[in-house]
């Protein structure tokens, strides 16, 4: 009698079961079908995409890329994210528009919700920020669970309602992030407090070290008071009085590290620094203990410097891969072949490190000047290999186009022409070893992004260069075009084995495309090449609005007001030269009158940007007969030298032309076709 309810019940199973299973087989079939969507999608079709595609997945991407291009939150509701970690970043949207729009309420929940489904993701650090104003012990779980986190240094600065207990705020950010916004101050206050909220030795230690490394040496040595600094910390005020207060005293800080700890890391790093000018003072070298000079390649690198070239051998031989013997072999063969000398120019370049090629940069400038001693030498053959090779594998920068001009392939440089501008920066895969950063990446989210990479970053670590590639592409993302370009600058004089993907990559992110409309106005006005006034704002401010110099140059283009007053034919200020529009037409101004003085000569107009036309006009003029690249490396002052060529680098990496292609796999660099390539960088002597 139970029979037939039985065998119904179980058809019912087994129909819901097949069900399920039909259902989870359609989410695999759908995962594995999925094809993310990236920013190169135009409007348009996200909007296909997400009105009309059967895969959920897409249809979520697709919202949060359009929200990205200031399309509506809105587009973001009922898309079921489920447990997504990208979730928690909707999330995070959602409570900070409600936040915006005064619905307290509503905002307090969504953090709730937030931190409920997603306690562990980057993302939850907002909202145990928003909630320990009435939850004190979210605050603290902020501080010990997620300490890089902007939230937290946000905190730790004086974010929350009231300030932190015995010096916790200071303290996280002397160990998490020195340069945080209201750090500096928080470690002062630190420091100066009194009888029982005086900081311990050891916290003295941790705070002075870090007010040293943001530059400010004499306040880290009145925080220490009778405290003994420990190596590093007396590295951090050695460095900080060289270059920002008595050059005497940080001299005698670092001989005094390296004299009581020579066995030290911080000592062989003290002694680099002491080793740094062109012609350090030999007095300094001398007073080095013999066990410090004995390892350093710094030190080695300055005393055959002060001895004309001898024992030049002996330490190329020591040290072949070492960024001071790189800069070493560099000087020696500038002095050979300004001198005429061009055998030893040949030797001196020829020499191959058995790691293969120097960084991309300084192996372009070494084939370069390799492939003109042979020239001179009556090697023409040679000569023009080299060359050859050198314009097939490293993208357009100086020496590329001077190989090409030696080679009689490339027109003249007219800084005049007007070309049609055309944005090949396509979009690019951020390829971190964070995948929830790599998602957001290509879902345009950058912001969201870079705090979460932020949040993963311990200070202490020093990061592989892939990621250190990745951290300059996100600030340049985000907006942070001063650390961006530079972080991407020393990288690309760094890293010795990027693939050839990665060295084309690291090469494009530092061409940033900004303040596009500016820039082609005030070119068409001046009758400019637009691309000059990208190269020059680059190598001035990077691109930074707000920069003000040491001599008071201001902004894009780095004018002083004097120069800016004239340009514009009426007084100026500050707040109109931090305007980009304004800026940037008075400085295309300035330098179509340098073209017109020096009959389009791009090599003394760039130079008179930097050293004003009356200094240039005292240097020997260039001859019909001579290379140019040999002018410029005659120009007396080093900083000009190093300058002339950037622009041009930046003037012809903007301009692009002919690329090689990335037909290999693999690591690039260390593979035939790259191994006899080269490329630039003037010197770590700035110059």
């Amino acid at each position: 009698m139970l029979a037939g309810p039985r065998i119904g019940t179980l058809l019912l199973l087994s129909v819901a079961s097949l069900s399920s299973f039909a259902a989870w087989g359609g989410q695999q079939l759908l995962k594995r079908q999925h094809q993310p969507i990236t920013p190169e999608l135009s409007q348009a079709q996200l909007w296909q995409h997400y009105r009309w595609a059967i895969d959920p997945q897409t249809r979520r991407e697709a919202a949060l890329l359009m929200v990205a291009r200031d399309e509506s939150n809105q587009l973001l509701n009922g898309q079921g994210w489920g447990h997504d970690p990208v979730a928690a970043v909707v999330l995070e949207r959602a409570a900070l528009t409600a936040t915006a729009q005064g619905k307290t309420a509503l905002a307090e929940q969504t953090w709730q919700r937030l931190l409920d489904r997603f306690p562990e993701e980057p993302g939850s650090a907002w909202a145990r920020l928003a909630l320990g104003q009435n939850k004190p012990l979210y605050h603290q779980q902020l501080l010990q669970q997620q300490p890089a986190h902007p939230a937290a240094l946000t905190l730790a600065a004086g974010g929350g309602p009231e300030p932190l207990q015995n010096h916790q705020g200071a303290l996280h950010l002397a160990r998490w992030n020195v340069r945080w916004p209201g750090a500096l101050e928080q470690m002062r206050d630190a420091c100066q407090a009194t009888g029982a909220q005086a900081p311990e030795p050891s916290q003295r230690q941790n705070l002075a070290q870090a007010m040293a490394k943001r530059g400010h040496a004499e306040t880290a040595l009145a925080c220490l008071k009778d405290v003994d600094a420990a190596p590093e910390t007396q590295l951090a005020i050695g460095r900080s009085l060289l270059l920002h207060g008595d050059p005497d005293e940080g001299t005698a800080q670092l001989l005094t590290l390296a004299q009581t700890h020579p066995g030290h890391a911080a000592s062989l790093e003290a002694a680099r620094i002491l080793s740094e000018p062109l012609y350090p003072d030999p007095r300094v070298l001398d007073a080095l203990p013999a066990a410090v000079e004995k390892r350093s390649a710094a030190v080695a690198a300055a005393r055959v410097r002060l001895a004309d070239g001898n024992e030049a051998e002996a330490a190329l031989n020591r040290w072949p891969n070492d960024p001071d013997i790189w800069q070493l072999q560099w000087d020696l063969a500038r002095d050979a072949f300004l001198a005429g000398n061009w055998e030893r120019t040949r030797n001196l370049l020829d020499r191959r490190s058995e790691q293969g090629p120097l960084p991309p940069p300084l192996e372009a400038r070494r084939l370069f000047w390799l492939g003109l001693s042979h020239q001179e030498l009556g090697e023409t053959e040679k000569a023009e290999r080299i060359w050859r090779s050198l314009i097939r594998s490293f993208p357009a920068g100086y020496y590329r186009w001077r190989a090409m001009d030696r080679l009689g392939i490339s027109g003249p440089l007219d800084l005049r022409k007007q070309h049609p501008q055309k944005d090949s920066q396509t979009w690019q895969p951020l390829n971190s070893q964070d995948a929830l950063v790599n998602t957001l990446w290509r879902l345009g989210q950058v912001h969201a992004a870079w705090e979460i990479w932020q949040a993963q970053r311990d200070p202490v670590i020093t990061l592989p260069p892939e990621e250190r590639l990745a951290e300059g592409r996100l600030r340049l993302a985000v907006g942070d075009t001063w650390m961006g370009l530079d972080q991407l600058w020393w990288l690309s004089l760094r890293w010795r084995d990027p693939s050839c993907q990665q060295r084309h990559l690291l090469h494009r992110s530092q061409f940033p495309r900004l303040f596009h409309a500016e820039m082609e106005a005030a070119a068409q006005e001046e009758d400019l090449e637009a691309n000059l006034l990208r190269a020059i704002a680059k190598q001035e401010s990077r691109f930074a609005p707000g920069v003000v110099s040491p001599a008071g140059a201001v902004g894009v283009m780095q004018l002083l007001p004097s120069t800016a007053t004239e340009m514009a034919g009426e007084p100026t200020n500050a707040l109109m030269l931090q305007d980009p529009a304004d800026n940037i037409q008075l400085g295309a101004r300035y330098l179509s009158q340098l073209l017109e003085r020096w009959e389009n000569d791009p090599f003394r107009s760039i130079a008179s940007y930097n050293a004003g036309p009356g200094a240039v006009a005292s240097w020997p003029q260039p001859t019909n007969g001579e290379d140019a690249a040999l002018w410029v490396e005659r120009i007396p002052y080093p900083e000009t030298r190093f300058y002339t060529k950037k622009v041009l680098d930046n003037l012809i990496g903007y301009s692009g032309g002919d690329q090689p292609s990335c037909e290999e796999v693999g690591r690039g660099v260390r593979q035939k076709r790259a191994s006899d390539n080269a490329a630039d960088h003037d010197s770590t002597h700035q110059e």
